[in-house]
């Protein structure tokens, strides 16, 4: 099998992009620039889609914006704001101890190290590596679910979690695309190379992917 030309299907990928809709997360962090915003806004996107992120983000930033007004809303209060997202109450309560603990230890500020993100309650990789790359504009690679599929597709990585392509993606992937590839591969992932049936016959990189893995595509 030929190797992936990384460089040419980012190329096309970033073309293309002003043509889909964009995620939530990242039009939300482009808008506002706001670390704090970027790391709440990403825990409410878990297991949710991203209109019913896109307002529950909007419901909870209006009755608070920073992690001193957060604290003072009981779990009650935020779970109203963020229904309908995915286990809203557990994610109520992960928000408001958030707060308390930057207040607490890291002056009101989110940090901007790998390995204190993850301490806060309910931040794994993926959104830890996002607020540092949309909150923060520093290195790092989020690979949710779409950039794990995708990667794997391309043959471009061969793994089986997407810790794993995070790993192998740190070692392989050219320094120049870590901050764009999650943008890149998550509205290509919603919009043409979709989990179950790709839309392999609209994608601008037809011929040059491999489709390993793909039984059935459109």
């Amino acid at each position: 099998m030929a190797r992936f030309d990384i460089h040419r299907a980012l190329k096309i990928l970033e073309r293309e992009y002003p043509r889909w809709r964009e995620p939530v997360v990242t039009r939300m962090a482009r808008e506002k620039r706001d670390p704090f915003k970027v790391l709440i806004s990403c825990i409410l996107s878990l297991r949710t889609q991203d209109g019913t992120t896109k307002e529950a983000s909007q419901r909870l930033f209006a009755l608070a914006e920073t992690p001193q007004e957060m604290v003072k809303l009981s779990e009650e209060e935020i779970s109203r704001a963020i229904y309908p997202v995915g286990f809203y109450r557990n994610k109520a309560r992960q928000i408001r101890e958030i707060c308390r603990i930057l207040l607490e230890d890291y002056g009101g500020k989110v940090p901007q190290e790998l390995k204190e993100l993850l301490k806060l309650p309910g931040v794994g990789r993926k959104t830890a590596n996002l607020v540092l790359t949309r909150g923060f504009n520093k290195p790092g690679i989020c690979v949710d679910t779409h950039v794990h599929r995708i990667c794997n597709r391309w043959g471009y990585v061969e793994t089986k979690t997407p810790e794993e392509t995070e790993m192998a993606l740190r070692e392989k992937l050219p320094p120049q695309y870590w901050l764009r590839i999650n943008d890149l591969l998550v509205a290509f992932g919603q919009n043409v190379c979709r989990p179950i049936s790709p839309l392999c016959s609209q994608c601008p990189l037809e011929g040059m992917c491999p489709q390993m893995g793909v039984d059935r595509h459109r």
